[in-house]
């Protein structure tokens, strides 16, 4: 009897219009994009996501329309920047700038101070408007010259602010939780029957936003995380025993801890979020770090924070952004390896580095800026086209649009089944000395 073929639940693509764009596009030059044009990506594949089943997309082109739906001579744009910092979000604003003063001649571009609370009236934030000028060299610096905040804030109020401010197009630059914003934003403006478009710019260093193949700032971040890298590696081979231990960011998603080992190739044991291990026992962390240091005298294991939190002591607090505040692995590991190697009476060194909040501070690398750079004028060619509910993004080498529903639903994951893991690990040998990481 023939098995019965499972049913995958159709994913839509369809971008939302504020309405039909009749007003003639002032750019001076481009190739105009039809909003038919599309590209075709498999869901499972190009996302390399674990699903059980695949699912051939259509997703829109990015790029300038020969029609505009907003009058740019009277049309008031406003940036916010939200969350965590991460390279690239000055290159992101100035990119944004530029394109709305010099290729549309738009009204005015506002900047909303530290994130979400410049909307609100009793934070008292100031607004800054944003001009060629006072953005001129922003893209040379790490952080946001907007500042940035945490937290929930009423849609209502945001949009009441909207209105006062006369805003047309509202361009949130941050990661998950931002875009969960953007999207109670979008309903809000909806409700009230407003034409205000909302665009987001998927900010995340972790790279774990969903269907974001890959986040700005992630490429400067893993070139970063490798200069620490290297220490715990010299640090390491100068010593007896010598173990370099490094902590990267990755609260749910172990990306940045893969991509910089697989960079480095110096790198013997990578603990992500994806890959439960153990610490006892043959298989596990303890047992396999003594026998790499029996075979080649030293050892450099990479940490993204969020692993190993079954093992670790968790308050089960959250914080600002409503995310659990995490367990700290990297003291549980330093504390147990101490007492296994005590226990054994195995000369040892350890040495530790946690670059965290220097790798989301730097300024962006060249990938980074070219990238950025793209993803700014994309987004304000998408504004003026009178899309919004949406964010940019790349894929297959194109530039798309992408439905916020998308990138909302939950976040993006290693697929420990994956090729890529498979690399992983066989970059690190770390099958060789343990097995509990496998998945």
């Amino acid at each position: 009897m023939p098995t019965k073929k499972k049913d995958v639940k159709r994913i839509d693509t369809t971008i939302q219009t504020l309405g039909p764009a009749k007003i003639p596009s002032n750019m001076p030059y481009c190739r105009f994009m039809e909003d038919s044009a599309a590209t075709q990506v498999n869901f499972a594949e190009d996302l390399d996501d674990g699903a059980s089943a695949s699912q051939t997309l259509k997703l829109e082109l990015a790029g300038p329309r020969k029609n505009t739906y907003f009058d740019p001579s009277k049309t008031k744009c406003a940036i916010v920047t939200c969350g965590g910092l991460c390279p690239g979000i000055n290159d992101v604003i100035r990119a944004i700038v530029m394109e709305a003063h010099h290729n549309y001649n738009v009204a005015a571009t506002l900047g909303i101070r530290y994130g979400l609370q410049g909307f609100i009236p009793k934070y008292g934030h100031p607004i800054e408007e944003l001009t060629p000028r006072s953005v001129s060299d922003i893209h040379m610096f790490g952080g946001t010259i907007l500042g940035s905040s945490r937290g929930p804030q009423p849609a209502d109020e945001i949009v009441d602010a909207l209105e006062r401010m006369n805003i047309s197009v509202l361009f949130l630059i941050g990661g998950d939780g931002t875009m969960q914003a953007a999207a109670s934003l979008l309903k809000e403006i909806q409700d009230r029957n407003l034409k205000i478009s909302v665009i987001g710019i998927p900010k995340t260093i972790d790279n774990d936003i969903n269907f974001i193949y890959q986040s700005f700032g992630f490429d400067t971040a893993v070139e970063a995380s490798t200069i620490a890298i290297n220490c715990a590696h010299t640090e390491a081979t100068g010593a007896y025993n010598g173990i370099g231990m490094v902590k990267l960011m990755g609260r749910e998603s172990g990306f940045i801890a893969a991509q910089a080992s697989l960079a480095l190739k110096v790198v013997n044991f990578v603990l992500v979020p994806e890959a439960p291990f153990t610490l006892e026992g043959e298989g596990g962390l303890l047992e396999g770090l003594e026998r790499r240091l029996a075979d080649r005298g030293h050892a450099v294991i990479v940490v993204a924070e969020g692993a190993g939190q079954d093992i670790s002591k968790t308050s089960g607090e959250t914080d600002a952004s409503g995310n659990p505040i995490l367990g700290d692995i990297c003291t549980v590991l330093r504390r147990e390896i101490k007492a296994h190697f005590e226990r054994k009476g195995i000369e040892h060194t350890l040495k530790f580095i946690d670059p965290s909040y220097i790798i989301r501070s730097v300024p962006a690398n060249a990938n980074d800026r070219v990238y950025c750079g793209f993803l700014g004028q994309h987004a304000v060619h998408a504004a003026m086209s009178g899309k919004t509910g949406m964010v940019i993004s790349k894929m297959r080498g194109h530039f798309i649009h992408l439905p916020l529903h998308l990138v909302t639903g939950q976040r993006r994951r290693i697929n420990i089944g994956s090729d890529y893991w498979r690399s992983v690990l066989e970059s690190t040998g770390q099958f060789l000395y343990m097995s509990s990481c496998f998945g």
